[in-house]
C-alpha cells in the first residue's frame, strides 16, 4: 500500500486525508446515532409516569436533558411549561417544535462533512490522474516532441496514474453509503421524536391548571 501511495504521487495526498476524516466522521456518527443514545425505548412512556402528578422539579429535566437527543426534546417542553405554569397549546407546541429543530441539527452534525467528502473524493481522484497523466507524456516526449516509443514503460506510467481514480472511489462510495444510511436513519429517529412530542404535549396540557392555557 505504501509503495501505491508513493507511487501514485503527490495527489493523492488530499485524498488520504480525506479518508481518515471520513472513517473519523463514520465511526463518530456510528457512535452518536444509536439508538440507545437518540431515541430509547420507553423513555417517553417513564416521563408520562412520572409527570402524572405534575410538572417534574428543574434537576429532574435537567437529568432528562442528559439522557438523549429526545430526553433533551422532551426537557424543552416541561421546561417551557415549567417556567409558564398557564402556557398555552400553541406556545407549548412552538416550544417543542425549536427544540426538535435543535435535536435534528445535533443529529445531522458533521453529515455536510461527509457528504462533501463523498462527492470530492471522485473529482479529487481524477485531478490526480490527469496531473499524472501530463506528467507521464511529458517526460515520454522526445526532444522534437514526439512520444516515446516504450509500451511497457507507458503502460506502467498509466496504471500509477490511474491509482488516484482508484483510491478516490475507494473513498468516495462507502462515505456516500454511510451518508445515506446515516441520513435515513435521522429521517425515522425524526418520526419518532414527532410523536413523542405529540404525546408529551397532549399529557402536559390534561395536567392540573394547563388545559387550554386555563
Amino acid at each position: 500500500m505504501l509503495s501505491i501511495l508513493q507511487a501514485a504521487g503527490w495527489p493523492i495526498i488530499p485524498l488520504v486525508l480525506c479518508s481518515i476524516v471520513g472513517l473519523a466522521l463514520i465511526v463518530e456518527r456510528f457512535l452518536s446515532l444509536r439508538a440507545s443514545r437518540v431515541t430509547p425505548p420507553n423513555l417517553v412512556d417513564e416521563v408520562i409516569t412520572v409527570t402524572r402528578g405534575g410538572l417534574p422539579a428543574a434537576d429532574t429535566i435537567e437529568k432528562l436533558a442528559d439522557n438523549s437527543v429526545m430526553g433533551q426534546l422532551l426537557a424543552e417542553g416541561l421546561s417551557a411549561a415549567a417556567a409558564e405554569p398557564r402556557i398555552s397549546e400553541d406556545k407549548l407546541r412552538l416550544a417543542f417544535e425549536s427544540g426538535g429543530r435543535k435535536a435534528v441539527h445535533q443529529m445531522e452534525r458533521y453529515l455536510n462533512a461527509l457528504g462533501t467528502i463523498a462527492s470530492a473524493a471522485p473529482l479529487l481522484g481524477l485531478l490526480g490522474t490527469l496531473i499524472g497523466m501530463i506528467e507521464i507524456f511529458g517526460a515520454s516526449g522526445g526532444a522534437n516532441g514526439s512520444v516515446g516509443t516504450d509500451p511497457t514503460a507507458l503502460a506502467h506510467g498509466i496504471s500509477v496514474a490511474l491509482y488516484n481514480t482508484a483510491f478516490g472511489l475507494i473513498v468516495a462510495i462507502p462515505a456516500l453509503i454511510c451518508h445515506r444510511h446515516f441520513r435515513t436513519r435521522i429521517d425515522g429517529y425524526t418520526m419518532e421524536m414527532e410523536e413523542a412530542a405529540e404525546r408529551m404535549l397532549q399529557h402536559v396540557m390534561r395536567l392540573p391548571g394547563k388545559r387550554n392555557g386555563a
